[in-house]
């Protein structure tokens, strides 16, 4: 299990600096040494308190950052870029952020279409050679597009969304990158947090979350979705554990090749996620996890806009 930052910084409401770094510090306490920032998120600014939080212990963790996602200063969104010459100065500005010398896994965001997939993982693999970067990686890339990129350089890792209600890598991901051994990391493992079981209204997000715009968290969507999160809590309470150790320990096993990334920015929620490591269902749970939250159970898409995404 890794550690996902993005929220310590951006996009979840309000968040504390001081708490943030005592979350990762405990993560890698935990044995969670796994870390996922990039640069988009604050904009800019989740690199630098994760490398502030690693600082002594640089060590100890294995660093997973991304480029591609172009944002200004002031927070908006210029688009998606893979040109060569962006990957070279988007390596040099996280290393420079992340106060490190070596990035270990460095993902494209989200593919370009317009760079073809061959100069952009061109050039991150030049990042390798010059000891810049060990792994490469891609997040939200479609079958074909892996294909070609693992081509032209080994991929260690796609990261794309992946958990209870969100299903879709089975059809022809998960299947593509285990034939090409590749790694897969699933972020939003716990459904951006609506299967911890917390939300019961859309006035439990605060005003600035960015959950708020999410067609699944909106209206009826959001109704149909706190069915499926009752029937997982039910499972949860005949289990003994936390909506949000079940649905992590469902990801965990559906493969040894998963390695899911919940974020958070709190220390006890942190530890709350760590026990689903030990958690073990039975062939037959599992079963019956399947039976509640069958694929495509969920209302509405992922994203307002599904445009850049499995490309």
């Amino acid at each position: 299990m890794g550690l996902g930052c993005m929220g310590m910084s951006e996009f979840y409401g309000a968040s504390n600096e001081q708490e943030a770094i005592a979350t990762i510090q405990r993560a890698l306490d935990l044995g969670v040494t796994f870390l996922d920032t990039a640069d988009m998120y604050g904009p800019f600014t989740n690199e630098k308190l994760v490398g502030k939080a690693i600082r002594d212990r640089r060590s100890q963790v294995v660093l997973a950052t991304k480029f591609g996602n172009m944002r200004g200063e002031d927070g908006g969104f210029l688009g998606v870029n893979g040109r060569p010459e962006y990957v070279r100065k988007a390596c040099d500005a996280s290393l420079q952020r992340l106060g490190v010398d070596v990035i270990d896994l460095y993902y494209q965001h989200r593919v370009d279409t317009k760079t073809p997939i061959e100069e952009t993982v061109g050039a991150m693999a030049e990042l390798v050679q010059a000891g810049k970067v060990r792994y490469l990686g891609l997040s939200e890339a479609a079958p074909e597009t892996i294909r070609r990129a693992h081509a032209v350089h080994p991929i260690s890792a796609l990261q794309t969304e992946y958990s209870l209600w969100t299903r879709d890598p089975e059809d022809e991901i998960l299947p593509t990158v285990r034939e090409l051994g590749i790694g897969f990391v699933a972020y939003s493992p716990l459904g951006r947090g609506f299967l911890t079981g917390r939300f019961k209204s859309i006035d439990d997000l605060a005003p600035d979350d960015y959950r708020r715009r999410s067609p699944r968290f909106q209206g009826e969507n959001f109704r149909k979705n706190l069915d499926l999160v009752d029937r997982i809590e039910e499972l949860a309470r005949e289990k003994g554990v936390t909506p949000s150790q079940l649905a992590l320990a469902w990801v965990l096993h559906r493969g040894n090749d998963i390695v899911p990334i919940p974020g958070t920015k709190h220390v006890k929620y942190l530890e709350e996620n760590v026990q689903a490591l030990d958690l073990r269902l039975s062939a037959e749970e599992m079963q019956r996890i399947d039976e509640v939250a069958p694929k495509g159970v969920t209302a509405g898409e992922r994203y307002p806009d599904m445009s850049t995404v499995n490309r």
